[in-house]
């Protein structure tokens, strides 16, 4: 064993998301510098999340047996017709 303390990792949490392409990426670096771009509030997106979370069973529970049932069918086929 080493003596060595474990190295800090960074909490990808508080990471910023970054682009993949390197161009966008430059693009985006250059923005925060100058300030022409900020790097947003993650406490602000929260609300919608939760909202988001609470939209497909309040959504499925208005629908009817026959409605629910139709869209079933609807996305059964267009999954069979990707293939062709």
């Amino acid at each position: 064993m080493s003596d060595q303390p474990e190295p800090i990792k960074p909490d990808p949490a508080k990471k910023p998301k970054r682009p993949a392409d390197m161009n966008q990426r430059a693009k985006m670096i250059v923005d925060l510098a100058t300030g022409q771009a900020d790097e947003g509030d993650p406490e602000a997106a929260k609300p919608g999340q939760a909202g988001g979370a609470k939209g497909g069973p309040a959504r499925a529970e208005k629908l009817t047996a026959d409605e629910r049932s139709e869209i079933a069918k609807k996305a059964a086929a267009a999954r069979w017709s990707k293939g062709e």
